[in-house]
């Protein structure tokens, strides 16, 4: 439920101006999603959200940048579901094998990502190789990975 209200605000935050944590709240009710302006104001932090310029001296709710690695980890883990087939790793570099074709898209999903200890990704047909800093980040990144499949 949680989740599906924060899916419903940036679509919400996307679709329209939205400069008020009330008008927020009113347009969830509209679309079915109950809450109170406490919630919404969870949400907002948890999402990341920030006033932008609207123009005309007026602000709107907007995703930060920060905001928008949360929205693509949501997509990664929907690639992930979808095609990974088995991950592994030794010393500082994770293997992911994917079904054919999909390792671009994995690679990218990943590169997207900005994680600070990912040096860089190589992808072929059926195979991402990542390079990551250490054999510490590497572990956690497989353990990381291997849980989204689950």
């Amino acid at each position: 439920m949680k989740n599906d209200r924060q899916k419903m605000i940036l679509d919400i935050i996307a679709q329209e101006v939205v400069e008020t944590q009330e008008q927020l709240l009113s347009l969830l009710q509209e679309r079915g999603f109950s809450g109170t302006q406490a919630t919404i104001s969870r949400d907002i932090k948890q999402l990341h959200l920030v006033k932008a310029p609207a123009g005309q001296g007026k602000y709107r709710y907007a995703v930060s940048d920060h905001g928008a690695k949360i929205h693509v980890a949501d997509k990664l883990q929907t690639i992930f579901r979808e095609s990974i087939v088995n991950v592994d790793y030794a010393q500082n570099l994770v293997v992911i094998h994917t079904m054919s074709g999909l390792a671009n898209g994995a690679a990218a999903a990943l590169d997207g990502m900005n994680i600070d200890q990912l040096l860089g990704t190589l992808a072929g047909d059926d195979t991402v190789l990542l390079i990551m800093r250490n054999s510490e980040s590497a572990a956690e990144l497989a353990t990381s990975v291997k849980s989204m499949l689950r």
